[in-house]
């Protein structure tokens, strides 16, 4: 069983790597291919976030599956913009 504890601070953990992607993503239609590295770690971060998730979510009660099925479409939200996001092109 997940302690509240442990969800809160995965809960955390993604919030942080959900922040992170978003600057990176204003960055990226900013300034086009000059931060790669560090939006490919953006990338990674969330997709990292969204293993550690799905892995806690196994342990869950059904109250918190549902917590961390919503963090878990913020992730892909995010994660799905920066991947469709063209980098020659500034929006």
């Amino acid at each position: 069983m997940a302690t509240r504890q442990s969800v809160g601070e995965h809960i955390q953990k993604c919030e942080e790597a959900i922040q992170y992607a978003k600057e990176q993503f204003i960055e990226g239609s900013r300034q086009e291919h000059y931060y790669d590295n560090e939006y490919q770690d953006a990338l990674q971060g969330l997709e990292n976030s969204y293993n550690e998730l799905a892995q806690l979510s196994n342990s869950a009660n059904s109250q918190q599956r549902e917590q961390l099925h919503r963090m878990r479409l913020q992730l892909q939200q995010i994660q799905n913009q920066m991947i469709l996001l063209n980098h020659d092109r500034p929006i």
